[in-house]
């Protein structure tokens, strides 16, 4: 065991300190960014079961903003969400799978993934979902994703440190989502006792990721709006 006496930063024990600006409106201010493989205002509705949902990413996408699907869907939901024209833009949503592919060729979820991404190549984001990134098989399923789709963007986590996001970008994610049940809904880290305060987390984590080319995302630790 190994006791760290360095202190971690949760966003409530921060504050952004105001400075004089330029801008004369809070409108001028520009949301977008423009990645290699995505331009729009990076904010990103999760895969939960009550958020990644066919009606938020019909919301969202008027704003450029990425949706996760959550991996539930079955593929005949996804047909009846294109036949009733939820989305002009399928380069907004991500499609998910869960692990169970690790024992299971045939679980729904990996099946539904791999049809949704043959009948709709705008599809470029998959979501590898699960709750708990450390375990050593995860890393052999993202590999694994990566070798059959190797020209899509992959989402790999949860994870919160430094030397798993290098893991996992070496294993083949492009994205790694950072946090462990930091946040208003999510009680992981509360329940189990187990993570690192979210600020201070994803910083480590991306500049681990940043080393190898990678990005990562901030996956909850929001209370208030003002984290």
């Amino acid at each position: 065991m190994r006791i760290e006496t360095e202190i971690k930063l949760d966003f409530s024990d921060v504050l952004l300190k105001p400075k004089r600006s330029t801008l004369s409106s809070r409108k001028e201010v520009e949301l977008e960014r423009d990645f290699s493989f995505w331009k729009g205002i990076p904010i990103m509705a999760s895969n939960m079961d009550g958020v990644g949902t066919f009606s938020m990413a019909r919301a969202l996408q008027e704003f450029n903003i990425l949706t996760v699907i959550k991996k539930h869907y079955t593929f005949d939901d996804w047909k009846l969400a294109m036949r009733e024209g939820s989305f002009h833009c399928l380069n907004n949503v991500a499609v998910s799978t869960g692990t169970n592919a690790i024992w299971d060729s045939g679980a729904e979820d990996y099946i539904t993934m791999k049809s949704v991404l043959e009948e709709w190549s705008e599809v470029k984001y998959i979501c590898i979902d699960v709750a708990n990134g450390y375990q050593q098989n995860y890393s052999d399923f993202v590999s694994r994703i990566r070798e059959e789709f190797p020209d899509k963007v992959i989402i790999a986590g949860n994870v919160i440190t430094g030397e798993m996001t290098e893991q996992l970008i070496i294993s083949g994610a492009d994205i790694v989502k950072c946090g462990i049940g930091p946040g208003s809904v999510c009680t992981t880290r509360t329940m189990t006792g187990v993570g690192v305060p979210q600020l201070s987390g994803i910083i480590e984590c991306a500049d681990a990721a940043h080393g190898l080319g990678g990005h990562i995302i901030a996956d909850g630790g929001c209370i208030v709006p003002g984290d």
